[in-house]
């Protein structure tokens, strides 16, 4: 995309971000109204401001003929960042409720001539495959955008096997007394940007963090900070999460 394209794209997103009203009774419907003019050029857009995503997927393990989930997966960019080690998977599902995106991800499979990948427009807390045996679910900047987010934790550990692996980067924000080794931010960060999201249906939670470790077994953990377009000086928390579900869990 040449610069001028990329000027283009960016003041046409943010005409929709800052003028656009966000519309609707359901959850689906308010993505849909928020995204309806954005999503062609969602990606170039944001990959700019959500930090993390290439250094998780290049950390997860891809088990052979295994099956993986991306809650909330947008566009489908995710599956490009595994290259040719999305071939492994045995099924692919990219799971979103905004349909004005899954159109995208949807012509991205077609023009990636992906086989073993099928987007679905359901709902991260409700949505289940056919297949029992899940191997690995993601959320990519995904569950601060989930009302019960607490509800999609709790059913991304029902659909993976004993040992299946959670992988995780978002926004965020500490408690103001965070647990031991973990990232502690200023009383500005912790009311600033819970606020400047939440404008767009984005909810900085200082319990996401918290409520992963009680569920899941963290096999890694990144806090980190990083910049926005056009806000200098400033800077968003965001994790890297890498945990699994107890391998000795048996279901009863």
């Amino acid at each position: 995309m040449s610069d001028l394209s990329a000027r283009f794209n960016d003041l046409k997103t943010l005409w929709h971000l800052l003028i656009s009203r966000i519309d609707g009774k359901t959850h689906s419907e308010r993505l849909n109204s928020f995204y309806q003019g954005q999503a062609s050029g969602y990606d170039q857009f944001r990959k700019r401001f959500l930090h993390g995503r290439c250094e998780l997927f290049e950390s997860l393990p891809v088990p052979d003929n295994g099956i993986w989930i991306d809650m909330g997966a947008g566009t489908g960019e995710n599956a490009e960042l595994w290259g040719q080690r999305l071939c492994q998977f045995q099924q692919a599902y990219l799971v979103d409720l905004c349909q004005p995106l899954l159109d995208v991800c949807s012509k991205r499979i077609m023009t990636q001539n992906w086989s073993n990948v099928k987007a679905i427009c359901e709902d991260a807390t409700t949505f289940r495959p056919p297949e029992t045996q899940i191997d690995l679910i993601t959320f990519s900047y995904s569950l601060t955008m989930i009302p019960d987010w607490f509800q999609a934790v709790n059913h991304a550990w029902d659909l993976l096997r004993p040992g299946g692996i959670l992988g995780i980067v978002d926004f965020y924000v500490s408690r103001k007394y965070p647990q031991s080794n973990h990232a502690s931010h200023s009383w500005f960060q912790r009311n600033f940007w819970p606020v400047w999201f939440s404008s767009d249906n984005v909810f900085l939670n200082p319990d996401h963090l918290p409520y992963l470790h009680d569920r899941f077994e963290v096999i890694s953990l990144i806090e980190n900070q990083g910049n926005l377009p056009f806000i200098p000086l400033l800077k968003v928390p965001y994790y890297i999460l890498i945990a699994q579900k107890n391998p000795d869990f048996k279901t009863q």
